[in-house]
């Protein structure tokens, strides 16, 4: 079962990480904007479950499209980080896996834009988030969760809180806050 261990930290700002990063040999991955593009049944099932369904696309800053994911999130599993059964697969045809999606009776709820920077470090994969309207992230994915938390210390973001919300949950808090009637498609500013 691949299962995603991850932590997710709200920051300022990512300058400070990616000096920690360069400066402790971290390897520099890829720099992209993803499309995220979340399905549900029209009834809200998935949601109601604690389960997700995402198709993402993303372009790399040479322009250059990176390859498509179909991911399916199970339930969080309790415990100190955010754990859950993942099951992703790369998708040739986006375009093709929607119409697949809609066929079979899921709607999208949500379109989201979001800048990602991608590090591997220490046997973690590290990610400088920026979603669309909710400020900055950085995201710790890896096998355990002492290795997560031992390049948290490295990255001296020790002090930081774990956001447990996910990105969808924060765009639909965002989007309440502000009174925004539709929060269907939220892209970067450009």
């Amino acid at each position: 079962m691949p299962e995603e261990i991850e932590i997710k930290l709200r920051v300022e700002s990512h300058e400070p990480v990616r000096e920690r990063l360069r400066s402790a040999g971290a390897r520099p991955l890829d720099r992209v904007v993803e499309t995220n593009t979340i399905f549900d049944r029209p009834d809200g099932w998935l949601r109601r479950q604690g389960c997700g369904l995402r198709l993402r696309t993303a372009r790399g800053d040479d322009g250059q499209a990176r390859p498509a994911f179909l991911t399916a999130k199970g339930p969080r599993a309790p415990g100190p980080v955010k754990r859950r059964e993942e099951v992703e697969i790369p998708v040739s045809d986006a375009c093709a896996a929607a119409r697949l999606l809609e066929l079979l009776g899921y709607v999208p709820v949500l379109r989201y834009e979001k800048r990602r920077e991608s590090w591997e470090f220490c046997g973690c994969r590290v990610e400088l988030d920026e979603p669309a309207r909710i400020g900055l992230f950085v995201e710790i994915e890896g096998p355990d969760v002492g290795t997560i938390r031992a390049v948290q210390s490295e990255l001296a973001l020790d002090a930081r809180p774990d956001v447990d919300a996910s990105y969808i949950r924060l765009l639909s808090e965002h989007c309440a806050s502000h009174h925004l009637d539709s929060c269907r498609d939220l892209c970067l500013e450009r």
